[in-house]
Parts: structure tokens; C-alpha cells; sequence
């Protein structure tokens, strides 16, 4: 469904980071509240500002998480359910953008200072990163729809 992607776009546009923007779009309907969960996912943008897993990425992961993951240790249907949906998720991505990194994904080494700001000049946060949230999220809804 394009509105949850444009919502998320549009948290993205307004200055949450990827993860934020992504995990806010599902987080209400899965019963979280959306304060809580901006809070939850503002370490995850910017490859946990390491460059690594994209924002974006870990967003989905939460959603998944938060959808069928299991509350019980016991419940190893749920966790190993969790871990095929990740690797499902991750498998779509790298096939839409070849990586899951920022590093790769933007071509930048985001934790060097000199490359940030490259970054930030070359305009690629407003171009590739809104992006890689929508196609994010427009993959968890087929996910979801195809695991309901």
C-alpha cells in the first residue's frame, strides 16, 4: 500500500532517520505507540551510525520482530519464523539494491567526518535514502500479506 510509504517518506523528508521512518509506519497497527517506537529505532539510522545495516533495514527487522516474534523461550515456532522472514526480507532488498550497508548502499563512509559531509553535499540522503524506505516498507507489506 503506497500511503504507509509515502507516511514513512514523509517522516523521513521531516528529519526522523531511516529506521524511525520505516518502524513508524507499523508500529501503531502492531499495538506499539508511536513515540515509544521512534525512541526504539533512533540508534538504528545511519547503519547504527556506523555505516553498517542500513537504517532502513533494521527498521524492517523491528516491524518483523514486532510482528512475529516470540515473547515465550519456549516458542521456537515464532523465533524460527522471525529469523526466515529476516533472511526473506534481506534476500528482496539485495536483490532491488545489491547491499545492505550504508557503506555500500551510499557509496560513503559515513563515519568519516570528510565523507559525511561529502555525503550531505552530494544531496544522496534526499535522493537514495528516501528510496531505500520506500521500497523498505512496500517489502514488509508483501511479506506481511504473504505470512497472514
Amino acid at each position: 500500500m503506497e500511503n504507509k510509504a509515502n507516511y514513512a517518506i514523509d517522516n523521513f523528508d521531516c528529519g526522523f532517520n531511516c529506521s524511525q521512518a520505516v518502524f513508524s509506519a507499523f508500529c501503531e497497527e502492531l499495538g506499539l505507540n508511536k513515540k515509544i517506537a521512534l525512541k526504539i529505532a533512533c540508534s538504528f539510522g545511519g547503519g547504527m551510525a556506523l555505516g553498517e545495516v542500513c537504517g532502513a533495514v533494521t527498521g524492517a527487522f523491528l516491524v518483523l520482530g514486532l510482528k512475529y516474534g516470540n515473547n515465550d523461550p519456549e516458542d521456537k515456532f515464532s523465533k524460527a519464523k522471525n529469523r526466515l522472514l529476516n533472511r526473506d526480507f534481506t534476500a528482496r532488498f539485495r536483490k532491488l539494491h545489491g547491499y545492505i550497508t550504508c557503506k555500500e548502499l551510499l557509496n560513503y563512509d559515513i563515519t568519516d567526518d570528510k565523507q559525511l559531509n561529502a555525503a550531505r553535499q552530494s544531496g544522496i540522503f534526499k535522493t537514495k535514502c528516501p528510496n531505500y524506505v520506500r521500497d523498505t516498507v512496500l517489502l514488509l507489506e508483501e511479506i506481511i500479506a504473504e505470512n497472514t
